[in-house]
């Protein structure tokens, strides 16, 4: 066999690229492709950000196949405060939700910590959109960043934020929530989350939207009905972040911006969507 190539003849590698039905599936949202010059074709710069995002290496150690690291950098920072990112995880959603995928009977919400490597350090203030902290703090974890996640029924990645490490799930809890941009008028009939979540502020926020708490209750509060199979099936927010940490740059923090760190995530929910649509999906 030769050398960089599997028994299948793929060469050595490329499993994080877009197959060509991802490719399609995110092609019409890409802004128009300049011509001529050193100009990297989208589907090029995508595949190279895809490769730092699984690999968890630095841009300039980027293979040669994807064109010059600092102009995938380039349009990726670009993208990212373009909010491109965030218009793909959208598009991919409404397919999933015109095929009848997005499970609406419940969503299910978790948070996890994330170490922070010694590079996200150091960041000075950056606009507006950037919070002062860069979304990273200390806690018994250690140094790094909080990831909220909220999936539908099935484990399908809807919204996510990234607080500072020290931030309580429960703060976030709203805010998450509305992360979700498909189907406005639509409503889940049920938000299941652990005992983190068990505060009036939030069993009285998902009550005026007529949505029920399946939530437990913590030893120091009355004891509420809890549907405990539908509890139990929680678990697959949990496994969609393990999934998504599969990704070693969101196992490890290494963007020193909250809004780049982010986009990290958003790519990496991206990706897992577009495994359940296309399942030769390659990224």
């Amino acid at each position: 066999m030769a050398r960089g190539s599997t028994s299948g003849g793929a060469p050595r590698g490329r499993r994080y690229e877009l197959s060509d039905e991802g490719f399609e599936r995110l092609a019409p949202l890409l802004p128009k492709q300049h011509r001529g010059g050193r100009w990297n074709d989208h589907r090029t710069t995508l595949n190279g950000i895809f490769w730092v995002l699984n690999s968890g290496a630095p841009w300039r150690d980027m293979p040669e196949r994807y064109g010059r690291w600092q102009s995938v950098y380039h349009r990726f920072r670009r993208w990212t405060r373009d909010g491109l990112f965030e218009r793909m995880l959208h598009h991919l959603h409404v397919q999933l939700d015109e095929d009848g995928r997005i499970d609406w009977s419940v969503f299910d919400v978790d948070g996890s910590n994330i170490r922070a490597h010694a590079a996200a350090a150091g960041a000075g203030k950056r606009g507006e959109i950037e919070p002062a902290d860069h979304a990273l703090g200390r806690s018994r974890g250690g140094f790094g960043t909080k990831l909220h996640l909220v999936t539908d029924g099935r484990g399908v990645p809807l919204g996510a934020l990234a607080t500072a490490g020290k931030a309580h799930e429960s703060k976030s809890f709203e805010t998450l929530l509305d992360t979700i941009r498909i189907r406005r008028r639509r409503r889940p009939n049920a938000v299941a989350g652990d005992k983190g979540y068990s505060y009036g502020r939030i069993r009285a926020w998902l009550r005026r939207r007529r949505i029920q708490a399946v939530i437990p209750t913590r030893s120091d509060q009355p004891t509420l009905p809890l549907d405990k199979d539908q509890y139990r099936r929680r678990n697959v927010v949990e496994r969609c972040i393990g999934w998504l940490k599969h990704c070693r740059r969101i196992a490890t923090r290494f963007e020193k911006l909250a809004r780049h760190f982010l986009a990290m995530i958003t790519l990496a929910m991206i990706q897992r969507c577009l495994r359940i649509l296309d399942p030769s999906n390659r990224t």
